[in-house]
């Protein structure tokens, strides 16, 4: 939900629920022992106002709400729904509509630093691991046909912002620095490792989308995203829409992994939004 407060800026509310569905628990010896179920939760606000008709700032503070493997035993420990807070900043330029040709074309830069928050804990011992804060910049450009008809494309890319060293995580305010350095991946196997180095333009996610509007109510999308195979090795394709009416807006999109019985496969996202303008 948001609401525009004239002269002030656009304030923002949302609830972001992942359910990871019922899993099998299994003991160190693999033997069945019951089953639990998995979802993230987080429960945010934000805010957003402009600098000028060219420059927009932004910031938002999430309650993050992550169970993920309730009342198992690890390690003589009981895991527990984890807990932490994130925050982001975030910044937007927009050139204002120009002619490219005879189509009225706008082209947009942005930056969001993304998720920074202290780490996260999943049972009763020290250990504890970080939220994955990012950094995401890109652009798009749009293209008005006419008073009905748009076509935007975009390109966006996101390095993770976290690093370790031997005492373990380092704190995000650290990390957002220290992180840009290239890593050692081991692309073989316990028992017989190749380290490899990956460097800082390797770590990066790539993203691809293209998103057509009709009248303001109708919207058809489509997205390719991109990560290095010894960097996570993720590669889909999205397929999605959107409708906006009065105060209410729907979006819908569906996954489609390139490597078959990806986890990912199947993956359906609906958001709906509301307040002025959704």
């Amino acid at each position: 939900a948001k609401y525009h407060v004239e002269g002030l800026g656009t304030f923002g509310a949302h609830v972001t629920f992942f359910n990871l569905g019922e899993n099998e628990a299994r003991d160190e010896f693999n033997n069945p022992i019951g089953t639990f179920r998995s979802y993230d939760l987080a429960v945010g606000g934000s805010y957003g106002f402009k600098l000028s008709n060219r420059l927009a700032l932004g910031t938002g503070v999430r309650l993050i709400y992550s169970n993920l493997a309730p009342g198992q035993v690890v390690g003589s420990q009981e895991t527990k729904a984890g807990v932490s807070v994130g925050v982001d900043l975030s910044a937007l330029y927009k050139t204002g509509y120009f002619k490219m040709g005879s189509i009225d074309s706008e082209l947009s830069a942005g930056l969001n630093l993304n998720n920074m928050g202290p780490t996260i804990q999943y049972s009763d011992s020290d250990q504890s691991d970080p939220i994955p804060t990012n950094l995401r910049f890109g652009w798009a450009y749009k293209m008005q046909f006419d008073q009905y008809n748009s076509l935007t494309f975009s390109n966006d890319f996101t390095k993770l912002l976290v690093d370790r060293d031997s005492t373990g995580a380092k704190p995000f305010y650290e990390a957002i620095f220290s992180s840009w350095k290239s890593i050692d991946v081991n692309t073989g196997t316990p028992d017989d490792p190749n380290v490899e180095s990956l460097g800082v333009l390797s770590q990066l996610t790539v993203g691809l989308g293209a998103e057509y509007w009709y009248n303001d109510l109708f919207a058809v999308r489509a997205g390719y995203f991109y990560e290095n195979p010894n960097n996570g090795n993720r590669e889909f394709l999205t397929l999605g829409a959107g409708i906006r009416y009065n105060i209410i807006g729907v979006d819908f999109s569906y996954l489609f992994p390139f490597e078959e019985n990806h986890p990912l496969a199947n993956t359906i996202r609906f958001s709906i939004l509301v307040g002025r303008g959704a």
